[in-house]
């Protein structure tokens, strides 16, 4: 799964909207040790275009389940 949404984030980043939306999906679908190495290859991939949304989404993420990744 986590290569799946590796694929589609990698395909929609063209579009700020379409990232995000596509990232939360992940978010929602994937283990929590697939969202730790999701988190490292978004930053890896796309910080410099899209850290805030990177920064946002994980941050909700973690407080919804009680994190730190």
């Amino acid at each position: 799964m986590l290569e799946y949404f590796k694929v589609i984030l990698a395909k929609v980043s063209f579009d700020k909207v379409l990232f995000e939306k596509e990232l939360i999906k992940a978010l929602k679908n994937l283990m929590i040790n697939e969202v730790k190495e999701l988190k490292q290859w978004c930053t890896s991939k796309f910080n410099a275009k899209y850290s805030d949304i990177i920064d946002r989404c994980f941050g909700k993420f973690s407080k919804q389940l009680n994190l730190s990744i």
